[in-house]
């Protein structure tokens, strides 16, 4: 098996907000707490932002690869053979194909807060899906890399 020319790795993180939301929601709980006493505070101000941290931080640790020959999207598994054009979306017309433009049979790898994404066409005809909408904070490269792992296949 061979490895793509263009190796190509990211993780779309939550952005640095939701972890200000995730202290907001432990206070919040510490607040309903209080008037149980200093250590249930205490108990909800700690339990509260770790369970919302660790919420956003599951949310938003999924990765986008292009490796072995595969596009590997989340849980998705893709042989770069199967794959078609890929079409480079900026934020507008991100938001299109989020919205009125979408294919419900379409997999989406869908996170609000990228503005960007690729949208690549699925050209195996046993697959009902016809296409991926890929959010990217780097559409391009990603678009590069599945360029060369087609030339590499």
């Amino acid at each position: 098996m061979q490895h793509s020319a263009t190796p190509y790795e990211e993780r779309l993180t939550a952005p640095r907000s939701w972890w200000l939301i995730s202290f907001l929601v432990g206070l919040a709980l510490a607040l309903i707490l209080l008037p149980f006493g200093t250590l249930p505070m205490l108990g909800g101000l700690v339990g509260g932002t770790a369970a919302a941290a660790v919420t956003a931080s599951a949310y938003g640790s999924v990765r986008i690869r292009v490796v072995g020959g595969l596009l590997v999207a989340g849980e998705a598994k893709i042989p770069v053979a199967a794959l078609g054009e890929a079409e480079i979306l900026d934020a507008e017309e991100a938001r299109a194909w989020r919205t009125y433009k979408a294919d419900t049979r379409a997999f989406l790898l869908l996170r609000a807060y990228v503005p960007t994404a690729l949208k690549v066409e699925v050209t195996d005809p046993a697959d009902p899906t016809p296409y991926l909408y890929l959010s990217t904070r780097e559409p391009e490269r990603l678009a590069q890399a599945l360029e060369a792992a087609k030339a590499a296949a």
